[in-house]
């Protein structure tokens, strides 16, 4: 049987057959945990045009939603040598659909704001890094070309979209799970919207509750020692596209069974 990564990569061995040890930069994940989060009553900041339809609806329902960004911070914790609190704020658009009588339905978008934080285990470093960076083109700069950046750990988040589990509407004075107003949104964000975000003293506001699946973790760079074997050009040859014959290219394509034949309840519970 061939060699699957052989066929893939090419003739692994190269003319001189050459086998060493090479130090590689890479990230190494010192500490991750995994979560499943439920934000209830989440208050969502809805633009003039979003209020209006919510004062006149009669009922809504969120449609879906999309993460648009995520706000990281990483601070030490004291008296807790290498351990750090990193806070995470999630920025969440929510598609909603109103009924405003007469049985006609209105579009609108709302943003709704998580915020959570989690205790990781990311070690120590007291040095500073200095980067080389290349200059763009040929030009010439006299000045400094290096990036400079303290020895903090990296953080990654890796988050589903939410699952919107609940949709109402509440008084003003009803209390929520917010953690900003809607003048900490970034500028950036109220863009996408169309517009600024509206906070009134009187009227309805609109909730939610967010169930969230996540994984965290908390990197630093390191250098290590593997064993590598050099490769030689690969055996596949690039096929080059042929736009003028686009149903020979389509025949070539595989049926996509799978998407005809959803999987039975078995299968789900199996997976």
């Amino acid at each position: 049987m061939a060699d699957n990564k052989s066929s893939c990569l090419g003739n692994m061995s190269n003319s001189f057959g050459c086998k060493e040890n090479v130090c590689v930069d890479v990230s190494r994940i010192l500490d991750s945990c995994r979560d499943k989060d439920c934000f209830e009553d989440v208050k969502v900041f809805l633009t003039p045009y979003g209020r209006e339809i919510i004062d006149n609806a009669g009922s809504i329902r969120a449609k879906c939603s999309k993460i648009l960004a995520a706000n990281i911070n990483i601070e030490p914790v004291q008296f807790n040598r290498g351990f750090y609190q990193i806070y995470i704020k999630y920025y969440i658009k929510i598609v909603f659909e109103a009924c405003v009588g007469m049985n006609r339905s209105r579009e609108f978008e709302g943003l709704a704001v998580c915020e959570k934080n989690v205790i990781l285990y990311g070690s120590e470093g007291n040095v500073s890094i200095f980067k080389s960076e290349m200059q763009s083109g040929n030009s010439i700069n006299c000045g400094c070309n290096t990036t400079m950046s303290t020895n903090l750990p990296t953080v990654a988040v890796e988050v589903l979209d939410p699952i919107i589990l609940n949709t109402k509407i509440g008084e003003i004075n009803n209390c929520c799970c917010c953690c900003c107003s809607p003048d900490e949104v970034p500028e950036n964000l109220c863009e996408l919207f169309g517009g600024s975000f509206e906070d009134t003293d009187n009227g309805k506001n609109l909730y939610v509750s967010l169930g969230f699946f996540s994984v965290i973790r908390i990197e630093r760079p390191g250098q290590y020692i593997v064993s590598a074997t050099e490769f030689s050009v690969p055996d596949k040859e690039c096929v080059m596209s042929q736009p003028d014959d686009p149903c020979q290219a389509f025949a070539k394509m595989s049926f996509p069974t799978s998407e005809f034949n959803p999987p039975s309840i078995s299968c789900a519970r199996k997976n």
